[in-house]
């Protein structure tokens, strides 16, 4: 389903693109949760949301990426490279099926997916066996990185949710600026071969949806300017506070549209 490019919805495109961008600037991550969620809630194929995203979700890791040093760059790659290539096989499973899923039904998972996420921040739902599979995954093991890479890969590839990723690089005992670098490098590498993979398979709808996907890149690195400006003076609660409270609106609204309420 191609987009209606429309002044008003190009500036609206822009201001959500930029403000996602900002978000991940001061926290590391919520770029592309963010960014996908409020877009899937503005078109009516919630699969094009997730395609179109995908070139602006390069941009934004690449400007983070380079805060790594090159020597960290290499001890990183090391370091991460089975989570990386298993995320890498599961990311191209889960975007050859994006276009297959009805857009109601993505619009659902989309939205369960956002609240979720919101709901075990906030350690307001306990997951049974949760505590247990951290303990036996979230280590840095080569088994718990090809197995949490592939899991991860596949939600990211279908939806742009890559929590599970970010998740298991944060129990990595990582200082805040080396951990938001590792996240965008790991990103980084999913999203170059994702754009390849978007182009072959024939997702994006049409070479307007293409040409503004590329376009978005510059208010998303602007965003991510600023924010980076930010990080230092915003505190880890109000980071917190402001991705989970806007995740909680975007997936009520999400779902609720997904079921035909809204």
């Amino acid at each position: 389903m191609a987009l209606t490019l429309t002044a008003t919805f190009v500036v609206l495109l822009a201001a959500v693109v930029f403000l996602a961008g900002a978000i991940n600037g001061v926290a590391g991550f919520g770029f592309a949760l963010v960014g996908t969620m409020v877009l899937a809630t503005a078109v009516e194929e919630p699969a094009t949301a997730v395609v179109f995203m995908i070139v602006p979700i390069l941009s934004v890791n690449l400007s983070l990426v380079r805060e790594l040093s090159p020597e960290q760059l290499r001890t990183c790659g090391r370091r991460f490279g089975p989570l990386l290539g298993a995320a890498l096989v599961g990311t191209v499973v889960g975007l050859v099926g994006v276009d297959a899923l009805p857009a109601n039904l993505l619009r659902v998972g989309l939205g369960l997916l956002s609240l979720a996420f919101v709901l075990t921040q906030q350690q307001l739902v306990t997951v049974p066996g949760l505590d247990r599979a951290k303990e036996g995954c979230f280590v840095e093991s080569r088994p718990a990185m090809v197995g949490v890479g592939l899991g991860s890969g596949l939600l990211f590839g279908g939806t742009n949710v890559g929590v599970q990723l970010i998740a298991y690089i944060r129990s990595c005992d990582l200082s805040h600026g080396l951990f938001v670098s590792v996240v965008a490098m790991v990103f980084l590498g999913l999203n170059g071969v994702r754009v390849a993979a978007a182009g072959v398979l024939g997702l994006y709808p049409d070479l307007t949806v293409a040409a503004a996907s590329v376009a978005a890149a510059v208010p998303a690195v602007a965003g991510v300017a600023v924010g980076k400006r930010l990080r230092s003076v915003v505190s880890e609660r109000r980071r917190r506070g402001v991705v989970l409270g806007l995740l909680t609106l975007i997936g009520v609204r999400l779902l609720l549209g997904g079921l035909g309420i809204a």
